[in-house]
Protein backbone atom coordinates (compact mmCIF):
# COMPACT_ATOMS: atom_id res chain seq x y z
CA UNK A 1 0.00 0.00 0.00
CA UNK A 2 1.28 3.78 -0.84
CA UNK A 3 1.01 4.87 2.82
CA UNK A 4 3.11 1.75 3.98
CA UNK A 5 5.99 3.23 1.52
CA UNK A 6 8.73 4.07 3.84
CA UNK A 7 10.30 7.42 1.88
CA UNK A 8 13.12 9.47 2.99
CA UNK A 9 10.77 12.14 4.14
CA UNK A 10 8.50 9.68 6.42
CA UNK A 11 11.87 7.98 7.67
CA UNK A 12 13.69 11.33 8.83
CA UNK A 13 10.21 12.64 10.39
CA UNK A 14 9.80 9.76 12.22
CA UNK A 15 13.52 9.04 13.06
CA UNK A 16 13.44 12.71 14.47
CA UNK A 17 10.46 12.12 16.69
CA UNK A 18 11.51 8.93 18.15
CA UNK A 19 14.90 10.26 19.63
CA UNK A 20 13.31 13.40 20.51
CA UNK A 21 10.96 11.46 22.49
CA UNK A 22 13.68 9.41 24.17
CA UNK A 23 15.75 12.89 25.34
CA UNK A 24 18.82 12.24 22.64
CA UNK A 25 20.46 15.77 21.69
CA UNK A 26 20.13 17.35 18.59
CA UNK A 27 17.58 14.62 16.97
CA UNK A 28 17.44 16.15 13.33
CA UNK A 29 21.38 16.16 13.53
CA UNK A 30 21.18 12.38 14.01
CA UNK A 31 18.29 11.44 11.83
CA UNK A 32 20.61 13.61 8.76
CA UNK A 33 23.09 11.90 10.00
CA UNK A 34 21.95 8.06 9.66
CA UNK A 35 19.99 8.51 6.65
CA UNK A 36 22.72 9.60 4.78
CA UNK A 37 24.87 6.59 6.03
CA UNK A 38 21.78 4.72 5.03
CA UNK A 39 21.82 6.11 1.48
CA UNK A 40 24.93 7.60 0.91
CA UNK A 41 23.56 11.10 -0.18
CA UNK A 42 24.65 14.46 1.49
CA UNK A 43 22.44 16.62 3.61
CA UNK A 44 21.81 18.43 0.39
CA UNK A 45 20.95 14.78 -1.99
CA UNK A 46 18.71 14.14 1.01
CA UNK A 47 16.28 16.83 1.05
CA UNK A 48 16.26 16.86 -2.61
CA UNK A 49 15.21 13.14 -2.59
CA UNK A 50 12.75 13.44 -0.37
CA UNK A 51 10.15 11.27 -1.77
CA UNK A 52 12.12 8.76 -2.77
CA UNK A 53 11.48 5.30 -1.55
CA UNK A 54 13.89 3.44 0.85
CA UNK A 55 15.21 0.05 -0.25
CA UNK A 56 14.66 -3.23 2.07
CA UNK A 57 18.60 -2.56 2.75
CA UNK A 58 18.38 1.14 3.58
CA UNK A 59 15.27 0.60 6.01
CA UNK A 60 17.21 -2.09 7.48
CA UNK A 61 20.28 -0.08 8.54
CA UNK A 62 17.98 2.86 9.80
CA UNK A 63 16.33 0.64 12.08
CA UNK A 64 19.40 -0.78 13.28
CA UNK A 65 21.24 2.63 13.63
CA UNK A 66 18.10 4.30 15.42
CA UNK A 67 18.53 1.50 18.01
CA UNK A 68 21.77 1.72 18.39
CA UNK A 69 21.44 5.61 18.48
CA UNK A 70 19.02 4.83 21.32
CA UNK A 71 21.50 3.15 23.18
CA UNK A 72 23.84 5.87 23.42
CA UNK A 73 26.14 4.99 20.91
CA UNK A 74 28.63 7.85 19.43
CA UNK A 75 26.89 8.27 15.62
CA UNK A 76 30.33 9.13 14.33
CA UNK A 77 30.23 5.03 15.31
CA UNK A 78 27.40 4.42 13.74
CA UNK A 79 27.78 5.72 10.42
CA UNK A 80 31.72 4.94 10.49
CA UNK A 81 33.14 8.37 10.03
CA UNK A 82 33.56 11.56 11.01
CA UNK A 83 35.25 14.99 9.34
CA UNK A 84 37.94 16.55 10.54
CA UNK A 85 39.39 19.72 9.12
CA UNK A 86 39.11 19.08 5.10
CA UNK A 87 39.13 15.33 5.77
CA UNK A 88 36.67 12.32 6.15
CA UNK A 89 38.43 10.01 7.95
CA UNK A 90 36.95 6.33 9.16
CA UNK A 91 35.94 5.80 13.02
CA UNK A 92 35.42 2.50 15.11
CA UNK A 93 34.61 1.05 18.41
CA UNK A 94 37.71 0.90 20.42
CA UNK A 95 39.14 4.32 19.15
CA UNK A 96 39.01 7.91 20.13
CA UNK A 97 36.59 9.87 17.93
CA UNK A 98 38.36 13.29 16.43
CA UNK A 99 36.84 16.26 18.08
CA UNK A 100 35.94 19.31 16.90
CA UNK A 101 38.76 20.90 19.28
CA UNK A 102 41.81 18.85 17.62
CA UNK A 103 41.07 20.60 14.38
CA UNK A 104 42.46 23.61 16.31
CA UNK A 105 45.23 22.25 17.69
CA UNK A 106 45.95 21.51 13.69
CA UNK A 107 45.53 24.90 12.77
CA UNK A 108 48.04 26.04 15.95
CA UNK A 109 51.23 23.86 15.02
CA UNK A 110 50.67 24.96 11.33
CA UNK A 111 50.64 28.63 12.37
CA UNK A 112 53.41 28.54 14.81
CA UNK A 113 55.50 26.24 12.62
CA UNK A 114 55.02 28.65 9.47
CA UNK A 115 56.52 31.77 11.45
CA UNK A 116 60.04 30.19 11.64
CA UNK A 117 59.91 27.26 8.94
CA UNK A 118 60.34 28.67 5.50
CA UNK A 119 57.55 26.87 2.89
CA UNK A 120 55.23 26.18 6.06
CA UNK A 121 53.18 29.68 5.73
CA UNK A 122 49.51 28.63 4.78
CA UNK A 123 49.73 28.21 1.01
CA UNK A 124 48.32 31.11 -1.28
CA UNK A 125 46.37 30.91 -4.60
CA UNK A 126 48.72 30.63 -7.31
CA UNK A 127 48.26 32.13 -10.68
CA UNK A 128 48.78 29.89 -13.63
CA UNK A 129 48.27 30.22 -17.46
CA UNK A 130 45.30 29.07 -19.14
CA UNK A 131 44.73 28.13 -22.76
CA UNK A 132 41.96 31.56 -23.00
CA UNK A 133 44.10 34.13 -21.07
CA UNK A 134 45.57 35.95 -24.21
CA UNK A 135 41.72 36.20 -25.64
CA UNK A 136 40.72 37.27 -22.25
CA UNK A 137 43.78 39.46 -22.41
CA UNK A 138 43.30 40.81 -26.02
CA UNK A 139 39.37 41.71 -24.86
CA UNK A 140 40.83 43.45 -21.78
CA UNK A 141 42.98 45.45 -23.90
CA UNK A 142 40.37 46.63 -26.18
CA UNK A 143 38.13 47.33 -23.85
CA UNK A 144 40.41 49.90 -22.31
CA UNK A 145 41.58 51.57 -25.19
CA UNK A 146 37.85 52.03 -26.06
CA UNK A 147 37.21 53.70 -22.65
CA UNK A 148 40.44 56.01 -23.02
CA UNK A 149 39.16 57.22 -26.69
CA UNK A 150 35.62 57.79 -25.40
CA UNK A 151 37.08 59.70 -22.00
CA UNK A 152 39.65 61.71 -24.61
CA UNK A 153 36.90 62.26 -27.18
CA UNK A 154 34.31 63.94 -24.23
CA UNK A 155 36.97 65.62 -22.51
CA UNK A 156 38.13 67.66 -26.49
CA UNK A 157 34.19 67.91 -27.15
CA UNK A 158 33.75 70.13 -23.39
CA UNK A 159 37.00 71.92 -23.89
CA UNK A 160 39.35 69.81 -21.41
CA UNK A 161 42.66 68.52 -22.03
CA UNK A 162 42.22 64.99 -22.54
CA UNK A 163 45.44 63.92 -20.68
CA UNK A 164 44.64 65.72 -17.48
CA UNK A 165 40.85 63.97 -18.04
CA UNK A 166 42.79 60.65 -18.09
CA UNK A 167 45.15 61.17 -15.32
CA UNK A 168 41.62 62.27 -13.45
CA UNK A 169 39.93 59.43 -13.42
CA UNK A 170 40.35 55.33 -12.71
CA UNK A 171 38.58 52.86 -15.57
CA UNK A 172 40.20 49.23 -14.32
CA UNK A 173 38.88 46.90 -16.83
CA UNK A 174 35.36 45.01 -16.00
CA UNK A 175 36.46 42.27 -17.69
CA UNK A 176 40.26 42.42 -15.98
CA UNK A 177 38.58 42.23 -12.64
CA UNK A 178 35.80 40.11 -13.14
CA UNK A 179 38.11 36.91 -13.96
CA UNK A 180 41.50 38.53 -12.33
CA UNK A 181 43.54 38.65 -15.14
CA UNK A 182 47.01 40.60 -14.86
CA UNK A 183 47.57 43.45 -17.02
CA UNK A 184 51.67 42.58 -16.31
CA UNK A 185 51.27 38.88 -17.04
CA UNK A 186 47.84 38.30 -19.01
CA UNK A 187 47.21 35.39 -16.21
CA UNK A 188 44.15 35.10 -14.42
CA UNK A 189 43.65 33.25 -11.03
CA UNK A 190 43.53 29.48 -10.19
CA UNK A 191 43.45 27.17 -7.08
CA UNK A 192 45.77 25.47 -8.60
CA UNK A 193 48.97 25.51 -6.72
CA UNK A 194 52.22 25.98 -9.26
CA UNK A 195 55.84 26.53 -9.03
CA UNK A 196 58.37 27.92 -11.54
CA UNK A 197 61.06 25.33 -12.11
CA UNK A 198 63.75 28.49 -12.25
CA UNK A 199 62.81 29.42 -8.97
CA UNK A 200 62.24 26.79 -6.79
CA UNK A 201 63.94 25.78 -3.86
CA UNK A 202 64.40 22.44 -2.71
CA UNK A 203 63.91 22.54 1.33
CA UNK A 204 64.30 19.66 3.70
CA UNK A 205 61.33 18.01 4.89
CA UNK A 206 59.57 19.34 8.08
CA UNK A 207 59.26 16.21 10.73
CA UNK A 208 56.53 16.39 13.25
CA UNK A 209 56.28 13.62 15.62
CA UNK A 210 52.86 12.53 17.01
CA UNK A 211 52.16 10.58 19.84
CA UNK A 212 48.83 9.05 20.13
CA UNK A 213 47.50 9.36 16.77
CA UNK A 214 43.97 7.38 17.16
CA UNK A 215 42.41 7.45 13.83
CA UNK A 216 45.91 9.83 12.41
CA UNK A 217 43.33 12.74 11.66
CA UNK A 218 45.95 14.91 13.18
CA UNK A 219 48.96 13.69 11.19
CA UNK A 220 47.08 13.20 7.83
CA UNK A 221 45.81 16.48 8.29
CA UNK A 222 49.28 17.86 8.63
CA UNK A 223 50.74 16.11 5.84
CA UNK A 224 47.31 17.05 3.10
CA UNK A 225 47.72 20.41 3.91
CA UNK A 226 51.36 21.46 3.71
CA UNK A 227 51.70 19.00 0.61
CA UNK A 228 55.46 17.61 0.16
CA UNK A 229 56.55 19.89 3.42
CA UNK A 230 55.82 17.21 5.87
CA UNK A 231 56.53 14.23 6.67
CA UNK A 232 55.58 12.23 10.04
CA UNK A 233 55.57 9.36 12.64
CA UNK A 234 52.35 8.80 14.33
CA UNK A 235 52.83 6.06 17.23
CA UNK A 236 49.93 4.58 19.40
CA UNK A 237 49.74 1.91 21.74
CA UNK A 238 46.59 0.20 20.63
CA UNK A 239 46.76 -1.86 17.79
CA UNK A 240 43.60 -1.67 16.85
CA UNK A 241 44.08 2.56 16.16
CA UNK A 242 47.02 1.86 14.09
CA UNK A 243 45.38 -0.38 11.54
CA UNK A 244 42.52 2.31 11.45
CA UNK A 245 45.18 4.76 10.95
CA UNK A 246 46.95 2.93 8.06
CA UNK A 247 43.29 2.87 6.77
CA UNK A 248 42.71 6.06 6.81
CA UNK A 249 46.18 6.99 5.08
CA UNK A 250 45.30 4.98 2.36
CA UNK A 251 41.45 6.29 1.76
CA UNK A 252 43.37 10.44 1.77
CA UNK A 253 45.88 8.95 -0.87
CA UNK A 254 48.94 9.30 2.01
CA UNK A 255 52.02 6.98 1.43
CA UNK A 256 53.64 5.52 4.04
CA UNK A 257 56.85 7.30 3.46
CA UNK A 258 55.01 10.62 4.63
CA UNK A 259 53.07 9.70 7.70
CA UNK A 260 55.09 6.76 9.22
CA UNK A 261 52.68 4.85 11.61
CA UNK A 262 54.25 2.95 14.17
CA UNK A 263 52.36 0.82 17.15
CA UNK A 264 54.11 1.08 20.57
CA UNK A 265 53.70 3.16 23.90
CA UNK A 266 54.89 7.10 23.12
CA UNK A 267 57.75 7.42 21.56
CA UNK A 268 59.03 4.18 22.04
CA UNK A 269 58.75 3.13 18.44
CA UNK A 270 61.30 6.34 17.61
CA UNK A 271 64.53 5.04 16.68
CA UNK A 272 67.79 6.30 18.38
CA UNK A 273 69.07 7.99 15.37
CA UNK A 274 65.74 9.58 14.49
CA UNK A 275 65.70 11.56 18.16
CA UNK A 276 66.48 15.17 17.88
CA UNK A 277 65.62 15.55 14.32
CA UNK A 278 61.99 16.69 14.77
CA UNK A 279 60.44 20.34 14.95
CA UNK A 280 57.33 19.23 16.29
CA UNK A 281 56.20 17.13 19.18
CA UNK A 282 52.39 17.21 18.92
CA UNK A 283 49.78 15.16 20.94
CA UNK A 284 46.05 14.72 22.25
CA UNK A 285 46.82 12.11 24.83
CA UNK A 286 44.59 10.97 27.25
CA UNK A 287 43.71 14.01 29.87
CA UNK A 288 40.35 13.65 31.22
CA UNK A 289 40.88 13.65 35.34
CA UNK A 290 40.06 10.20 36.90
CA UNK A 291 37.64 12.05 39.19
CA UNK A 292 36.56 13.35 36.36
CA UNK A 293 35.63 10.21 34.10
CA UNK A 294 32.36 9.01 35.98
CA UNK A 295 30.70 12.69 35.09
CA UNK A 296 31.14 12.22 31.34
CA UNK A 297 28.55 11.85 28.58
CA UNK A 298 27.51 8.25 28.38
CA UNK A 299 27.96 8.51 25.03
CA UNK A 300 31.72 9.40 25.61
CA UNK A 301 32.26 7.84 29.04
CA UNK A 302 30.61 4.12 28.24
CA UNK A 303 31.74 3.64 24.33
CA UNK A 304 35.21 5.40 23.92
CA UNK A 305 38.25 3.98 25.14
CA UNK A 306 39.34 4.70 28.60
CA UNK A 307 43.30 3.99 27.56
CA UNK A 308 42.74 7.10 25.24
CA UNK A 309 40.35 9.58 28.12
CA UNK A 310 41.74 8.88 31.77
CA UNK A 311 44.83 11.09 32.22
CA UNK A 312 45.18 10.50 36.10
CA UNK A 313 44.45 11.75 39.25
CA UNK A 314 44.86 15.64 37.64
CA UNK A 315 44.46 15.14 33.94
CA UNK A 316 48.78 15.52 33.28
CA UNK A 317 49.87 12.08 33.47
CA UNK A 318 50.82 11.21 30.47
CA UNK A 319 51.88 14.75 29.68
CA UNK A 320 54.44 14.69 32.04
CA UNK A 321 55.78 11.21 30.21
CA UNK A 322 55.33 13.38 26.97
CA UNK A 323 57.42 16.35 28.26
CA UNK A 324 60.41 14.28 30.22
CA UNK A 325 61.22 12.97 26.30
CA UNK A 326 60.25 16.24 24.08
CA UNK A 327 63.63 17.69 24.14
CA UNK A 328 65.34 14.06 23.17
CA UNK A 329 63.00 14.06 20.56
CA UNK A 330 62.79 17.95 19.38
CA UNK A 331 64.79 20.07 17.59
CA UNK A 332 66.74 23.09 19.00
CA UNK A 333 63.41 25.56 18.67
CA UNK A 334 61.38 22.39 18.12
CA UNK A 335 57.66 23.08 19.30
CA UNK A 336 55.87 20.87 21.47
CA UNK A 337 51.84 21.23 21.57
CA UNK A 338 49.20 19.35 23.48
CA UNK A 339 45.65 19.32 24.32
CA UNK A 340 44.37 19.05 27.73
CA UNK A 341 41.78 19.30 29.84
CA UNK A 342 40.81 22.93 30.50
CA UNK A 343 41.69 22.68 34.63
CA UNK A 344 45.56 21.68 33.73
CA UNK A 345 47.01 24.11 31.42
CA UNK A 346 48.20 26.38 33.95
CA UNK A 347 50.04 23.84 35.42
CA UNK A 348 50.89 22.22 32.44
CA UNK A 349 52.66 25.83 31.25
CA UNK A 350 54.27 25.90 34.48
CA UNK A 351 55.68 22.41 34.09
CA UNK A 352 57.02 23.29 30.63
CA UNK A 353 58.76 26.80 32.04
CA UNK A 354 60.33 24.45 35.08
CA UNK A 355 61.59 21.73 32.03
CA UNK A 356 63.59 24.84 30.22
CA UNK A 357 61.22 25.58 27.68
CA UNK A 358 60.48 29.23 26.43
CA UNK A 359 57.71 30.78 24.22
CA UNK A 360 54.81 28.94 26.58
CA UNK A 361 51.92 29.61 25.22
CA UNK A 362 47.92 28.78 26.85
CA UNK A 363 45.50 28.97 23.97
CA UNK A 364 41.81 28.53 24.01
CA UNK A 365 39.67 26.17 21.79
CA UNK A 366 37.01 27.40 19.72
CA UNK A 367 34.70 27.50 22.28
CA UNK A 368 36.51 29.90 24.58
CA UNK A 369 38.29 27.68 26.88
CA UNK A 370 42.03 27.30 27.83
CA UNK A 371 42.51 24.25 25.85
CA UNK A 372 45.84 23.95 24.38
CA UNK A 373 49.23 24.22 25.86
CA UNK A 374 52.83 25.05 23.09
CA UNK A 375 56.01 25.65 24.22
CA UNK A 376 59.19 25.56 22.76
CA UNK A 377 62.77 23.77 23.13
CA UNK A 378 65.79 26.67 23.84
CA UNK A 379 67.71 27.45 20.82
CA UNK A 380 71.29 26.62 21.09
CA UNK A 381 73.72 30.05 21.36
Amino acid sequence: MADETWTIRRCVDWTVEYLAGRGMEHPRVSAEWLMGAATGYDRVDIYSNYDQPLSPEELAFMHDAVVRRVKGEPLQYIVGEAPFRSLTVACEPGVLIPRPETEMLVELVLDRLGKTIPGMEKPERKRVELPWNAEVQRIADAERAAAEAERSARATSEGGDPIEAAASESFPSETASTVGVSAEEGRVESGVPTEDPATTVSLPAVRILEVGCGTGCISLSLATERPGRVRCVATDISERAVSLAERNRAACGVDAATVDIRLGDLVSPVSPDEEGSFDALVSNPPYIPSAVMATLPAEVGMHEPHLALDGGEDGLDVFRRLLDVAPRMLKPGGLFACELFEDALNAAASLCRHAGMDHVEIMPDLTGRSRFVLARIPQRL
